[in-house]
């Protein structure tokens, strides 16, 4: 499997660890950056591009999920979310990481780097990327609602209040 990484300052050491322990599995590993540490550095580029390139490689058939990391992983969620047709998912313990491939075929999880061991990260984001979707009917149904919406606007069959902003 391909795997895309984007992080900040916070996660650089991280992002070395992980990219030899993830290509040790067997792993392509795609690194968005930062090559180098800049404590004033922003997430939301190096984290959308870990995005783009998973929706890329899906799009392409090659089978692809993104790992992105700062701080806290909140907002390098937020950026990746930010792709059309990401589904990022904040990770924070076993149950988050493999429900979050389970019910939402996530295509990328968030994971603060700063709220876990070296260790317990791994261990997370190993869970994430070997766990498959469940392919369940009411979940899938959901995750094409959340399309629909993206694409549209709208659900259909469902009351969705207009942004009025």
């Amino acid at each position: 499997m391909r795997v895309h990484l984007g992080t900040d300052h916070a996660g650089l050491d991280f992002s070395k660890h992980l990219k030899e322990h993830l290509e040790a599995q067997g792993h392509e590993v795609v690194d968005h950056g930062p090559t180098s540490y800049e404590p004033l550095d922003d997430y939301p580029s190096f984290c959308i591009d870990a995005a783009i390139g998973v929706m890329n490689d899906l799009h392409t058939g090659v089978d692809a999920l993104g790992v992105v990391f700062g701080g806290s992983g909140n907002g390098e969620q937020i950026a990746a979310n930010k792709v059309r047709g990401v589904r990022a998912a904040l990770i924070w313990n076993e149950s988050t990481a493999l429900l979050a491939r389970q019910h939402n075929d996530a295509n990328v999880c968030a994971i603060g780097a700063r709220q876990h061991t070296l260790d317990e990260a791994t261990h997370l984001i190993d869970l994430f990327l070997a766990e498959p979707f469940s392919k369940e009917e009411r979940h899938a149904r959901r995750i094409a609602q959340l399309a629909e919406y993206e694409r549209t606007g709208a659900i259909a069959g469902h009351q969705v209040d207009a942004l009025t902003a």
